[in-house]
């Protein structure tokens, strides 16, 4: 061994065989100044960030606030705050009990004859429409449906019938 490498096979002298094995620290080095990231590069992991890229609770919103109310620090006859006034439109429309009026008229036309089907198909799409809806009777909407559809296949019954007379016919 020429080049002044030391065999792996003992020790060096006796003081290095009287402490025993030895055990051996690695640690990394830093790259040096010449050694460059690319800009896009990715994150290492374990790596610190510059900084968080999300809030660690949840969404929240970054608009100022707007403090509405009376003044914590005001008299209580100073206060210069009420309650608004303004009258709250609510939406009194009802549709169930129109679907299920037209779902009877349309039921009780499609027993005699088959040219009650729009009535039926109007019932059906307005019990679907008031379904749908929060403000509306669930059970009158059901009712609805239920004879808008017999209503509808009543009518086409019918039609159907009344196309196999034709056929008869011609």
């Amino acid at each position: 061994m020429s080049d002044g490498a030391r065999p792996d096979n003992g020790p060096e002298s006796d003081a290095d065989a009287a402490r025993g094995p030895s055990r051996s620290h690695t640690s990394i080095d830093r790259p040096s100044g010449e050694v460059e990231r690319p800009a896009g590069s990715a994150r290492l992991p374990g790596a610190r960030r510059d900084g968080y890229t999300r809030l660690p609770t949840g969404p929240v919103s970054v608009e100022p606030v707007v403090v509405s109310g009376p003044d914590a620090d005001a008299t209580p006859g100073e206060a210069g705050w009420a309650p608004s006034t303004a009258p709250v439109t609510v939406d009194e429309t009802r549709l169930a009990p129109w679907a299920l009026m037209a779902a009877i008229v349309a039921l009780a036309a499609s027993f005699f004859v088959g040219w009650a089907i729009p009535i039926a198909v109007v019932a059906v799409i307005a019990a679907i429409m008031s379904l749908r809806r929060p403000v509306e009777s669930r059970s009158i909407a059901r009712w609805a449906l239920v004879l808008g559809l017999c209503a509808t296949v009543y009518s086409l019954a019918w039609l159907v019938w009344a196309g196999m007379q034709f056929e008869r016919l011609g």
